[in-house]
Order: structure tokens, then sequence, then C-alpha cells
């Protein structure tokens, strides 16, 4: 796939147009570099949508926190502060004007933030940590640009990418959300400079699957989408009234009585057949037409039974006066009968639901750029992965959150992820984080704030075997203009008012 470039003017360069001159431009004035590819065309988009909706959501529930190269970052060095290049800016919520923070005790988890999942290019199933954003359309991701881009092949977008806002133990509670384009800046798709770890993706409206729909043939023949075919047992009757009105009967097998074979023959079935006492004991025992089968039965009746008994058994009475009669069986192997049936063809349509656009359903932070470091910031997401001592104490199961008063106002950098101006905060949290939002300004009542970065890397800095370092790339002016591209796109849907795949 094709990588393109688009400057500020909206004009679009092919990659190999590029000079050397576009590489690591930071000032407010020079045009943004955007990265831009597309992920998935709408016809594609439903077949990549149920695939991870299939069988109960089980795709999803087999999913792992992503593996990539690694985003655990060896110990970071401190640097100096991280630089805005212009004016600060806010977008609101989608909904809102304004948000005030509160001081709270007990957190409400945003139910704007989810999980993003994807397969690898080694065919592997994962997920990051995301959230949805304001934009015109309310359609638009905000996460980790490693949890977008293969980092690990230096390939391309990473395959069957949807977004599943709220995820709570493997629930699709608002549907699945897939990825249409992935935006983010050309120096993280092209260089994986981490200064630039953030994508920002326009998704189609939501789908879930609903149960089977039984349609006529003429509405099975019409539909696009998921279809099948079944058969219903019906009477003889109505098979003959099927067939003399033209419609869709047929039969299987035939009237044919038991036959009898011998024991060996393939799905011989062994039936009992009550003789006399005289013929039961002329009889071998072992397997075989007409040997014994088993032991003489006695039954107790009443003596009316007794009397009117006309069989093959022997009557008798004890010395307390019941009345008795005893049965002998000999074996008799036979090819079961077979009987027709009489079937009629019925038809079904998938029953896929249309959940509408993601804003709609669950909201959208704001965004914010240029702001100064040290705001108090909610970091929410997924962690699963294990600490380098080997403890796990998440499962990504469920979504967590860390907390900062007072962030430092210095940055790190991670040479070896090209990172120079990372954010950073004292949180805990492990890998399944990537891509979960920092939130500066977040109402608790709300559950919204301001999107001010992304988990991007975490590191164990004190060397103890446990993480304590979460980083976040500095969003600034051309963070804030990819945004602002990304968020005007339009992705439209995947399935019409009836469930039917569009194409």
């Amino acid at each position: 796939m094709k990588r393109i470039l688009l400057p500020a003017g909206g004009a679009i360069l092919a990659t190999g147009l590029l000079a050397a001159g576009l590489a690591s431009a930071s000032t407010a004035n020079a045009a943004p570099k955007k990265a831009s590819d597309n992920m998935a065309s709408a016809t594609q988009a439903y077949s990549v949508a149920k695939f991870w909706l299939d069988a109960n959501g089980a795709t999803l529930k087999a999913a792992q926190q992503y593996k990539w190269d690694s985003n655990a970052a060896p110990k970071l060095t401190i640097g100096g502060s991280a630089g805005d290049d212009g004016k600060a800016g806010l977008v609101p919520p989608t909904g809102y004007k304004k948000v005030i923070p509160q001081i709270v005790k007990n957190i409400n988890l945003p139910k704007t933030v989810g999980k993003v999942f994807f397969q690898t290019s080694g065919g592997g199933l994962a997920w990051c940590s995301a959230t949805s954003i304001d934009a015109k359309y309310r359609n638009l991701v905000a996460t980790a640009g490693h949890c977008v881009y293969d980092t690990a092949t230096n390939g391309d977008v990473l395959d069957k990418w949807v977004f599943v806002p709220g995820y709570h133990q493997g629930k699709a509670t608002w549907g699945v959300y897939v990825g249409k384009t992935a935006h983010t800046h050309y120096d993280f798709a092209n260089f994986e400079d981490f200064d630039r770890d953030y994508a920002f993706v326009t998704v189609y409206d939501g789908i879930s699957l609903g149960g089977a729909k039984e349609v006529s043939k003429t509405d099975y023949d019409k539909w696009v989408g998921e279809k099948w075919t079944d058969k219903k047992e019906i009477t003889k009757e109505e098979y003959e009234k099927c067939n003399l009105n033209l419609g869709d009967c047929f039969t299987e097998g035939d009237d044919k009585p038991d036959d009898v074979v011998g024991p060996d023959y393939p799905g011989a079935v062994l039936q009992k057949v009550e003789v006399t006492k005289k013929y039961y004991d002329s009889r071998p025992t072992g397997k075989g037409n007409k040997n014994k089968l088993g032991e003489p039965e006695v039954e107790q009746v009443t003596e009316t039974e007794w009397k009117a008994y006309k069989g093959p058994g022997t009557k008798s009475k004890d010395a307390n006066g019941n009345y008795i009669i005893t049965h002998y069986y000999v074996q008799k192997w036979v090819k079961p009968a077979t009987v027709k049936k009489y079937y009629q063809r019925v038809y079904f349509v998938g029953g896929v639901v249309n959940r509408g656009r993601l804003g709609d359903n669950v909201g959208g932070q704001g965004f914010a750029w240029n702001q100064k470091p040290g705001q108090p910031v909610f970091v929410f997401g997924y962690p699963a992965g294990p600490h380098p001592d080997g403890d796990k104490p998440y499962t990504g199961v469920t979504q967590k959150w860390c907390y900062s008063k007072k962030p430092s106002g210095k940055v790190y950098q991670a040479p070896a992820f090209k990172a120079e101006e990372h954010i950073w905060i004292k949180c805990a949290m492990t890998p399944g984080v990537s891509g979960g939002p920092w939130l500066i300004k977040y109402s608790n009542s709300k559950r919204i704030g301001y999107v001010n970065g992304v988990a991007s890397l975490v590191s164990d800095q004190d060397k103890n075997g446990r993480y304590d370092t979460l980083t976040s790339p500095y969003f600034d002016g051309e963070t804030q203009q990819i945004y602002a591209y990304a968020a005007n796109q339009w992705s439209g849907k995947i399935v019409g008012p009836n469930g039917e795949a569009l194409k």
C-alpha cells in the first residue's frame, strides 16, 4: 500500500517525490506532514466486522495485548522542557462547550475508551487501547501510531483493524467500528519517530450481529450480505402440494423395510425376537442370528394380564399366588428400515444491525495541543502484560487508570525509539495500555476531558523489576493539524437499513 503525503494546502504528493528537507520540521508555519493510509473499503469492512463478531465474539476474546518490537524502553534520559510550537488550543468534547474538572475520590471510567483489535503481519490477533475523539462526522478514534502501523516489519497499516468502545469482559456493547483511513505524522509512518507516535483513525458506522431472519426466495436472491439455506421437514401431503405449486421441495431416502444381515454387517442393528422356551433352549449362545439373547426375563403381571397373554412365553404362578410370565429372546441382526422424508428449502439472511456513528453512541473526548506540561492528567487503558519481574497484576479484561496531579515539566528521551520529547508520568500500568488517552481537565461526572497525549512507552526507571513510568509524545501544532484534517473526513456506513452489506 502506497502512503501519501498531505501538505497543508491539500495537494497530494507521492512519497517518492519527498525531499530530505521535509524531515523534522516543527514550527507552526511549516506544512504539516500527514501520512494517510486506507484500511478497508466499505465492502471489505463488512467482512472485517464479521471476522471479529462471529461465534459470539470468540475472536475478540482470543486476542492478546500487542507485543510488537517492544514498547518497554530502556532507562529513559531526562531532557529539557517540552517545547510548544505556537499558541495553545482546545477542541471541546462532542456535545460540550466547556469542561470543568473536579476533585473526586471515585473515578468514573469514560465510555469513549475501548480497545482497537487487529491482525499482525504474522497472523496473530492483538489489541491496544484507544478512545473516541470529537470530529465533524463523529467518526474518529485516537490511539498510538504503533497501534495502527506495523512497526515490527516496517510495513503498512495493521490488518482487520476495528475499534470496540467500552470493551468489558468480551462484550462489544456499542458494536464494532471498522477503520477506514489512518492519519498520522509522516515521520512516524516512514521513520518510526516515536515523537510522533500517535494516530487518528476514521471509522465506519458501527455494526452488531443480530439473529437470523427467514425470508422469501426473492428477497434471498436480492440480499448482498450474509445468507444461507436450510431444510424444514414437511408431510407427504405438504410435499405434494408444494410440488403442485412449483415450490422448492425435495425428498431424501426411500421407504425400505428392515433387511436381515449378519452381525458383522456395517451398521447392523440388534433386535430381539421373542420365542418359546423350547426353541430358546435349543439355540446356542454367542453372537449370531437366532442365537440366545440374554437370560430369560421374568415379569410379574396382574391376573387379567396373565389370562390375556397369548405370546410364546411361559405362564406360571408361584407359591404366594403371584402371576408370572417368563419371556425368551433370540437375536435378529438387521439393516434398519429407511423412510422417505419430505423437505422444503427455507432461506435465511444474516441479522446485521447498523449501530450508527461512534460519537453519537459514546461521545468523543476533546483535543488539546501546545499545552503547558505539568497539568493534572488521567491515563486510561487496558494493561495486561507482565512486569519485568514476571508479576502480572492486570488481565486486560477491564479498563484501568493512572493519575498524576502534577507531572514533571521535563521530557524523557529514548534514542532507541527516536524519541526526544516524550512527556511522562509515574504509572505502573503495563503493556496493553498502549494507545490509551491522556486526558487533562477531566470531568468525572461527565466522563470527558481533553486528549493531550496517548500512551506510548513504559519503563522501569529504578530497575526494581516493575514498570513505573509511562510516556506520551507531546501534542504540538503539527499534531493539531493532523488531527484537524482527520476530524473533517467522512467515512459513512457499511450496512443498509435492513442489514444488507453496502458496496
